[in-house]
């Protein structure tokens, strides 16, 4: 599967060596000029189809490495689906049958983490050699959580991110994330961490992120509305950091014919070629340079070459947490525990308790 390509070169492209196949990066210290290709992926979920999914993702991730990726980012809940258009027939005090098997097939797509298909993505990443930074849907039991995957180029799984606050209807199918799974993972291509959706408009949240040194803020979503690009600028320019945002496209026919799967309120207008996401990715620059992007047409491969010196080209001017904080006026704290339902203690923990 060939995808449309557009990249953005907005500086000069690393040089490279005739025998490898990556451009070459020197992240040695003081180096304020280093260049990382990022790309983010604009593609439908092969919905209910957690195998044949994984198989898109590995042919998008090949295409994007071939042509000089070094981090790829994919949507909010590529592996899993995000479940467009559906209410699972809920309504307050009342549920259906059928409602109760849409969310069975839902959960069967889902993926536990660690599990064989996190697995199958680390490998991925060290096929390709490239960071790799997946939405998923995790299964835990029988909740699920929309969650951000991160792996490095050797395969390594650095850890996820459990997205803090669902939206809406959101709420009634996915649990909450907690301040445990709030990481920016320091890389030798830059400081990595991913906010989803609409958590993106928590400033406390984004607050938190810069506070860790964000320099690449992934922000895998599901909005396409053009108002979600100012969103994405804004935190581009408040942070000083690369905003790398990948949402889906899809048609209807990337979801299930009815009657298995239902678009409530539009079902009707809606033919299989009709678009009901219309993907908006984008890549900007910690000056509010829009480098890639934003794409409405199509399934896309959308890249850009990341100067990371415009991280301190940008900070010049405004440091959120450095020389723009006002510590003495305001304060954040950060609960980073993980926030359990159940705690068990030995009998030997509670003896030494005692004593």
């Amino acid at each position: 599967m060939s995808m449309q390509q557009e990249t953005s070169h907005m500086t000069a492209a690393p040089q490279t060596n005739g025998h490898q196949i990556f451009p070459e990066i020197d992240m040695s210290a003081g180096d304020s000029s280093s260049i990382v290709r990022a790309t983010v992926v604009q593609a439908s979920t092969v919905f209910y189809d957690t195998p044949a999914t994984l198989d898109k993702a590995e042919r998008l991730l090949s295409e994007a490495a071939e042509n000089g990726s070094q981090l790829v980012v994919f949507p909010e809940a590529f592996i899993g689906g995000y479940p467009r258009g559906s209410t699972f027939e809920l309504a307050i005090g009342s549920r259906t049958a059928k409602g109760r098997d849409d969310f069975r097939k839902y959960h069967a797509s889902a993926i536990d983490v660690p599990g064989p298909e996190v697995e199958r993505l680390a490998l991925m990443a060290k096929k390709y050699k490239v960071y790799l930074v997946m939405g998923v849907i995790e299964r835990e039991g029988y909740t699920l959580y929309c969650t951000v995957l991160f792996f490095d180029s050797q395969g390594l799984f650095l850890g996820k991110h459990r997205k803090l606050m669902p939206t809406a209807l959101e709420r009634c199918i996915w649990g909450f994330g907690d301040g445990s799974t709030i990481p920016v993972f320091d890389t030798p291509i830059g400081k990595i961490g991913a906010a989803i959706c609409w958590e993106n408009r928590m400033p406390s949240l984004r607050t938190a992120m810069y506070a860790k040194g964000i320099e690449i803020y992934c922000a895998p979503t599901a909005d396409s509305r053009e108002t979600w690009l100012a969103s994405m600028t804004h935190i581009a320019l408040e942070g000083g950091c690369f905003v790398l945002s990948a949402n889906q496209f899809c048609r209807r026919k990337d979801y299930p014919s009815p009657p298995e799967y239902m678009f409530s309120g539009s079902e009707e207008s809606l033919t299989p070629d009709s678009v009901v996401c219309a993907g908006g990715s984008s890549i900007i620059s910690p000056l509010g340079i829009v480098l890639a992007g934003p794409n409405y047409r199509g399934e896309a491969l959308i890249t850009a070459d990341l100067d990371l010196g415009d991280i301190a080209r940008a900070k010049f001017d405004f440091d959120v947490v450095g020389h723009y904080s006002r510590p003495e006026v305001f304060s954040l704290n950060i609960r980073e525990h993980p926030r359990k339902a159940v705690s068990f203690k030995t009998s030997k923990v509670m003896e030494d308790e005692s004593v």
